[in-house]
């Protein structure tokens, strides 16, 4: 049975939230980081707990129906986006990592279609930056309905394991601290 589209946000949550249950202690702030699939049938913007900033990973825009902070960053579905030792998803991933360095509108939504494939990456991502444990980011990534597998993310990890060359071009300094202030207790 494939993901119903039109009842909310499929796969949203609040990535704090979960991995303080993961861990079994509150070491992440909750209510500042989410992830989630299309909002296209989203009516309130309480639905997605009023998220200020919106990072979109689909093809196509957003509608803006709230007043909130919008960031597109496509990939061609051509691209096989696991596959992060690609020049195409490493240019998609430190495009989207430099948003980071900024101060951004908090709390964040990252989505997609479905919220598990660019969706998993991106947050990945941020979280390996973090320093949090591969297995933990593994785990949350697989709290996700629909087609996943841990040997996607397993890859997809790999491949941007030397973070500090892998975003070379980016202040990973200043995105730790920024996310650190928003993320962590």
């Amino acid at each position: 049975m494939g993901l119903d589209y039109t009842d909310g946000c499929v796969n949203f949550r609040d990535v704090g939230g979960y991995l303080n249950l993961l861990i079994g202690e509150e070491k992440f702030q909750e209510g500042k980081l989410f992830r989630g699939g299309s909002i296209d049938y989203i009516k309130e913007h309480s639905e997605i707990q009023n998220a200020q900033t919106i990072i979109n990973l689909r093809k196509g825009p957003d509608d803006n129906l709230f007043d909130m902070h919008c960031y597109h960053f496509s990939m061609s579905n051509k691209i096989e986006k696991y596959h992060t030792e690609q020049k195409e998803v490493r240019l998609w991933l430190n495009q989207i990592m430099r948003l980071f360095e900024e101060d951004l509108q908090y709390p964040v939504l990252v989505h997609c279609l479905s919220g598990k494939d660019r969706t998993g990456i991106v947050i990945a991502a941020i979280l390996y930056i973090l320093g949090v444990e591969k297995e933990l980011i593994i785990e949350e990534y697989l709290l996700s309905i629909g087609e996943i597998k841990k040997e996607w993310i397993q890859f997809a990890l790999e491949g941007f394991e030397d973070v500090d060359s892998y975003f070379s071009r980016i202040n990973l300094e200043l995105v730790r601290k920024n996310l650190k202030r928003e993320l962590l207790h």
